[in-house]
């Protein structure tokens, strides 16, 4: 979809450079991960007993980077999916914030869960912004 307007252009330039930034970070910080399972568990006592709740995790949240590229590619076009963005981040950033006020998990979680809460803002800007356009 092409913008309409110079507001709208700038809008959608805006969605689009916060769902890149969130694909690339994401991307970044979890790769990682599907490579150091052993490491987890002498990082973060006890080691794992489950590697599929641990492999699942990566695997499910390395999809929904592929989902933040989509969105970066044409935002306009899938505004709808914004909100559902919205809760993958909220669900990371409220689950570390429970674990952490009960000491199951390290404070050091709460920079990443701060990381996704602050791109949950941006894809909520991002959204309010795009959404004020009839497509």
């Amino acid at each position: 979809i092409v913008p309409n307007t110079d507001a709208e252009l700038v809008a959608t330039r805006f969605a689009r450079r916060v769902y890149t930034v969130a694909w690339v970070y994401g991307v970044l910080s979890l790769v990682p991960g599907l490579f150091t399972e052993s490491r987890f568990g002498v990082m973060f006592p006890p080691a794992l007993n489950h590697p599929e709740f641990y492999y699942g995790f990566y695997g499910l949240a390395l999809v929904w980077q592929i989902a933040f590229y989509v969105i970066a590619r044409d935002p306009a076009r899938l505004v709808p999916l914004m909100p559902v963005t919205v809760l993958e981040k909220a669900a990371w950033v409220v689950t570390v914030g429970y674990l952490v006020s009960v000491g199951r998990t390290v404070n050091a979680m709460l920079v990443f869960a701060a990381i996704d809460a602050l791109l949950g803002l941006f894809f909520i800007i991002a959204h309010v912004r795009l959404s004020r356009y009839d497509r």
